[in-house]
C-alpha cells in the first residue's frame, strides 16, 4: 500500500509539473482527478502515511484567524528604478566604478534581463527538498507566513527534484483572463470590481481561508535564490536554470546581453509586446550576470547595487486626499471614495478615485490629508497606487469604517458582508439607496428615460411625486409645471420620453428592479433562459441555480426577492404601466466577443444589447480572446492594442452591416 501511495504521489507530481509549469499536459483532467481520488482514499484509510508534500495537502484545514509573522533569514531588498536610457547609462557607469575598485575588470560583464512581473513577492523555504514555509515580503525584514495559501498554487512544487536546502524568491501573479472572469462574476452580483491583477493577487494570497485562494487560480514565476546548499552557481542565468531543473516555474523570456544596447532593445521589444502576455508587466529587471561581481557590489541601505528595474512608461501624478466618503450603492453596498485635490492625469481632470473596499484602504494605509500617487496606464481607470508617507501630516489617523452612516437610514447601522471585504447598510430602504435605485431605473441601461436624470429624479422624490417606480408613468403635466425651473417644453419632452420607454426588454426590466446580486449580465442570462417575467417569479431555487452563469448566491437572492410580498406588488404595479417586449435570442454571434471604443453614432448600450441578443459577449477590455473591436473616432489605445493582437477591427458601418 505504501509503495502504491508513493508511486501515486510521484506520478501526480510529474503530471502537475507538465501541466502547470511546462504547459504540456500528458493526461486529461478527469484522469488526473481519478488518480488524486485514489491517493485521497489510501490516505484516508492510512492517515499515518500522509506527508506535507502530498498532492492532497494543497488545500485543506480550517481557515486561519490571522497570519503569523516571519523574520526573513535574508533581507528582502527592493530594486532602484530607472525610467530612461540616460538613467540606465548612469547606473552602468556606477557599476563600472565599483568593478574597478574591486579589481574585477577582467571579470566578464553581462546583463541578465528578466521581465518584471506585476504581482506579489514571495519567499519559499525548502528543507531537504520539501516546502516548509512560504512568506510574503512584508517590510523586507518581517513578512507573513502564507504557507497554506502558497500550497494552493499548482505551479509551486511541494517537493523538489533534489533533496537540497534552498530559499527561493519569486512572484505570485494572476492572469488577466482570471481577473476578467472574477470581475464579470462580481458585476453580475452587483459588487465592486477589482482594479487590477496585482491587487487581486495580493488580496488572494492573504485570504485567511485557503479555499478562497485556491479558487483564484494564482500562478508563479521563481527567479532568484537567497540561500542554498548547492554551491556551483556562477551566474544569474545559471541560478534560473537551477531553479527550473529543481521543478520551479521560471520565465522563459529571460535573456543575457553583453551591452546596454542589447538591454535597450529587449526593453523596447517588451514595451510593445507586454499586452501579448497573459500576465501584467510593469518593466524589466536588469541584473549583473556574474555572481562574483554581484557579491563585490553588494547593497545600499535598501537596494542591490548590481540590479535595477527599468520601468515601462506610465503617467503618474501626485495629489492630496481631501476626504474619504462612503458612497451608498443601490443595493446598499458602501464604496469608499477618495475626494482628491483636482489634478490632470492622462488628459482628464480627476477629483475622485474609488478605494474599492476596507481591505484596499488598509493595504494602502491611505488617510485624509495624505499625498498620494495617482496613476493611469493605458486604458486603466486612474488608481491610487501608493501613499507618500514622508509628506503625511502630523497627527494623521488611520481611516476606520464608522459604525453608523446616517445616510443609510434607520439608525444608520452598517455591517461587513460575511466572507467579503465590502460593507453595507443594515437598513434596506434609506433615502440615498432609493434615490440611486430610481437613478438606475431611468438610466440608459434600464428604461432609458432621456431627460429624466438624477437631479430631476431627486426633485420628484423630495416633492413626493414619485414613491414607487410605477409612479413615474403616472406623472401629470400640471404637477410638473408647478415645480421650480420646470418649463412647458422641458415637461413635454420629459413626459414624451417616459411614454416612449413603456416598451422594454425583459433583461432591462429585470435589471431595473435593483435586485441584489442581479446585474446587467445576469439579467440577460435569466431573460434568455425564462423568456417571461411570470416564469421568473414562480421559478424554484434549484432551477435558477442550474442556469449557466448563475450561482447559488445569485439564485438565493433572486428567489427570496420574488418571495417578498412588497416586491411582487412592485412588479405587479409596474406591469400595469409597461409592456415587456420579447426579443428572439439568436446564436449568430455565439462564441464571439465584442469591444466598443471611441465615439460612435449608434447608442452603445443598444449596440451591446444587439450583440447579446445574437448570442455574443461584450467586454470592456481587449485581449487575445476578443473577436471584434468596433472602433469609432478617437479610439485611442484600445485600437493600438487590437492591432497588436490581430483582433478584427470594424467601423460602425461594418458593425451595422454585420448585425443586419
Amino acid at each position: 500500500m505504501k509503495d502504491r501511495l508513493n508511486k501515486l504521489k510521484e506520478l501526480l507530481n510529474k503530471y502537475r509539473y507538465l501541466y502547470y509549469v511546462l504547459d504540456k499536459p500528458e493526461i486529461s483532467d478527469t484522469a488526473y482527478d481519478s488518480l488524486l481520488k485514489e491517493l485521497e482514499e489510501i490516505e484516508k484509510e492510512h492517515p499515518e502515511l500522509i506527508t506535507s508534500d502530498s498532492p492532497t495537502q494543497r488545500v485543506g484545514g480550517e481557515p486561519l484567524k490571522e497570519f503569523n509573522k516571519v523574520k526573513h533569514t535574508t533581507p528582502q531588498w527592493s530594486f532602484d528604478d530607472v525610467f530612461d536610457f540616460d538613467e540606465l547609462s548612469k547606473w552602468e557607469e556606477k557599476v563600472n566604478n565599483f568593478i574597478k575598485k574591486a579589481g574585477l575588470e577582467n571579470e566578464k560583464l553581462e546583463y541578465c534581463c528578466e521581465l518584471k512581473i506585476d504581482g506579489l513577492k514571495i519567499i519559499l523555504t525548502y528543507k531537504d527538498g520539501i516546502l516548509i514555509q512560504g512568506a510574503t515580503r512584508g517590510d523586507g525584514v518581517v513578512g507573513e507566513d502564507v504557507t497554506l495559501n502558497i500550497k494552493t498554487i499548482q505551479s509551486i512544487p511541494l517537493i523538489l527534484n533534489e533533496k537540497i536546502n534552498i530559499n527561493a524568491v519569486g512572484e505570485v501573479w494572476l492572469a488577466r483572463e482570471n481577473l476578467k472572469l472574477i470581475n464579470k462574476e462580481r458585476e453580475k452580483l452587483g459588487e465592486p470590481v477589482y482594479a487590477n491583477t496585482r491587487n487581486l493577487a495580493a488580496g488572494s494570497l492573504r485570504q485567511l481561508d485557503p479555499k478562497i485562494t485556491a479558487s483564484r487560480r494564482l500562478d508563479s514565476f521563481i527567479y532568484d535564490i537567497d540561500e542554498t546548499s548547492y554551491k556551483n552557481i556562477n551566474t544569474q542565468f545559471e541560478e534560473i536554470n537551477l531553479l527550473s531543473n529543481l521543478g520551479f516555474k521560471t520565465n522563459k523570456y529571460t535573456e543575457v546581453f553583453s551591452t546596454l544596447a542589447g538591454v535597450f532593445e529587449f526593453y523596447n521589444k517588451w514595451t510593445k509586446k507586454k499586452h501579448d502576455l497573459e500576465y501584467e508587466l510593469d518593466g524589466i529587471v536588469i541584473k549583473i550576470n556574474s555572481i562574483k561581481i554581484q557579491k563585490a557590489l553588494g547593497y545600499t541601505a535598501k537596494s542591490p547595487r548590481w540590479a535595477v528595474a527599468y520601468k515601462f512608461p506610465a503617467e503618474q501624478v501626485t495629489t492630496v486626499v481631501e476626504d474619504i466618503v462612503l458612497q451608498i450603492g443601490r443595493t446598499g453596498v458602501l464604496t469608499p471614495v477618495a475626494h482628491l485635490r483636482p489634478v490632470r492625469v492622462a488628459g482628464s481632470l480627476v477629483s475622485r478615485a474609488t478605494l474599492h473596499n476596507e481591505d484596499e484602504i488598509k493595504r494602502l494605509d491611505v488617510r485624509i490629508g495624505d499625498t498620494v500617487i495617482l496613476e493611469k496606464a493605458g486604458d486603466v481607470i486612474p488608481d491610487i497606487v501608493s501613499v507618500v508617507t514622508d509628506l503625511r501630516p502630523k497627527n494623521s489617523k488611520a481611516y476606520i469604517f464608522p459604525k453608523h452612516v446616517p445616510a443609510c437610514g434607520g439608525d444608520g447601522s452598517i455591517e461587513r458582508i460575511p466572507g467579503e471585504s465590502a460593507w453595507r447598510c443594515v437598513s434596506k430602504d434609506s433615502f440615498d439607496q432609493n434615490r440611486r435605485k430610481f437613478h438606475y431605473f431611468a438610466s440608459k441601461k434600464c428604461f432609458d428615460m432621456d431627460g429624466l436624470g438624477p437631479k430631476i429624479l431627486d426633485v420628484l422624490i423630495e416633492q413626493g411625486l414619485i414613491v414607487s417606480f410605477d409612479d413615474i408613468f403616472t406623472l401629470k403635466r400640471e404637477d410638473l409645471l408647478e415645480l421650480p425651473r420646470f418649463a412647458e417644453k422641458s415637461v413635454d419632452n420629459l413626459l414624451a420620453s417616459v411614454e416612449k420607454s413603456r416598451n422594454v426588454t425583459l433583461a432591462r426590466f429585470l435589471s431595473s428592479l435593483s435586485i441584489p446580486q442581479v446585474g446587467e449580465e445576469t439579467a440577460f442570462d435569466l431573460a434568455k433562459h425564462f423568456n417571461s417575467i411570470e416564469k421568473i417569479q414562480e421559478a424554484k431555487y434549484e432551477e435558477i441555480e442550474s442556469i449557466y452563469g448563475v450561482g447559488p448566491i445569485v439564485a438565493k437572492s433572486l428567489f427570496e426577492w420574488f418571495k417578498d410580498g412588497e416586491n411582487r406588488k412592485l412588479v405587479k404595479n409596474l406591469l400595469k404601466q409597461v409592456k415587456i417586449k420579447m426579443e428572439a435570442v439568436g446564436q449568430k454571434l455565439s462564441g464571439k466577443s465584442f469591444v466598443f471604443t471611441g465615439s460612435i453614432n449608434i447608442d452603445r448600450i443598444k449596440a451591446q444589447e444587439i450583440v447579446r441578443s445574437l448570442g455574443g459577449e461584450v467586454s470592456s477590455s481587449i485581449s487575445k480572446n476578443t473577436s471584434y473591436l468596433v472602433a469609432g473616432e478617437n479610439a485611442g489605445s484600445k485600437l493600438d492594442k487590437a492591432k497588436e493582437l490581430g483582433v478584427v477591427i470594424l467601423t460602425e458601418a461594418e458593425f451595422l452591416e454585420m448585425m443586419a
